[in-house]
């Protein structure tokens, strides 16, 4: 059976994470993959965003990556997550990872995940120097993991807007936070992690992943359902 996966949010994680994933899904067998997102890129981010034109972020990844990877089928979706278009983008059975930069999206598809019988969400974000990664998992409608509000207030109840909510010009005003591709890279590289524990059937390693890269590197799991490990 063909796989179906979806990447939201190409930006400094996604494209670290899609370096990784789809050398793993070439060699995998037939994949679709599809990539969500509906911001252009910036030639001010390619310290730390790998685009080799100006563009939509969706369209211009998946026409790159189509050309790399013939064993995996690349469809762009060059719009953002929203209440009205998130039935179509996140589906019954999907592996998703979530590579976005606002609380009020991670909320939005991690509650619409909770709705639905099987799916994998692979949720993964950082600051400056420090990270997380979460998953969570729904099998036969009940939870492995637990959703990504659990043990984030932040997120349970955002105080910011998702892109999919504001105007061209609301977009624009956005202080973007400072980035780096050494933590964008990290982030990426667990949310990979637990990806291929999942695959390998360890789901019970798979949890909340923390990093700090000016500190010691910490791997917490306290996403199993009903536990907290550290």
């Amino acid at each position: 059976m063909m796989k179906s996966i979806k990447v939201i949010g190409i930006g400094g994680i996604g494209t670290n994470l899609l370096f990784l994933l789809c050398r793993h899904l070439n060699s995998q067998g037939e994949s679709r993959l599809f990539l969500v997102d509906g911001d252009e890129f910036e030639s001010r981010n390619a310290i730390r965003q790998d685009f080799l034109k100006i563009g939509n972020k969706a369209k211009v990844k998946a026409e790159e990556l189509a050309n790399k990877f013939e064993d995996v089928s690349f469809r762009a979706i060059p719009d953002f997550v929203t209440e009205e278009n998130i039935d179509s983008i996140v589906e019954e059975g999907d592996i998703v990872f979530m590579a976005v930069d606002n609380h009020a999206t991670r909320k939005l598809i991690s509650d619409h995940c909770q709705k639905l019988s099987n799916i994998t969400l692979i949720s993964g974000g950082n600051e400056l120097t420090d990270g997380n990664v979460q998953t969570y998992i729904r099998c036969d409608g009940e939870d492995m993991t637990l959703p990504l509000t659990s043990f984030h207030p932040e997120i349970k109840n955002p105080a910011d807007k998702s892109p999919g909510e504001m105007s061209c010009e609301e977009r624009a005003k956005q202080p973007g936070s400072r980035q780096i591709l050494v933590a964008n890279a990290g982030a990426a590289w667990l949310m990979y992690v637990a990806f291929w524990l999942y695959e390998e059937g360890e789901v019970d390693r798979i949890g909340e992943f923390y990093f700090d890269i000016m500190e010691e590197t910490k791997v917490q799991n306290r996403q199993r359902k009903g536990k907290v490990h550290g």
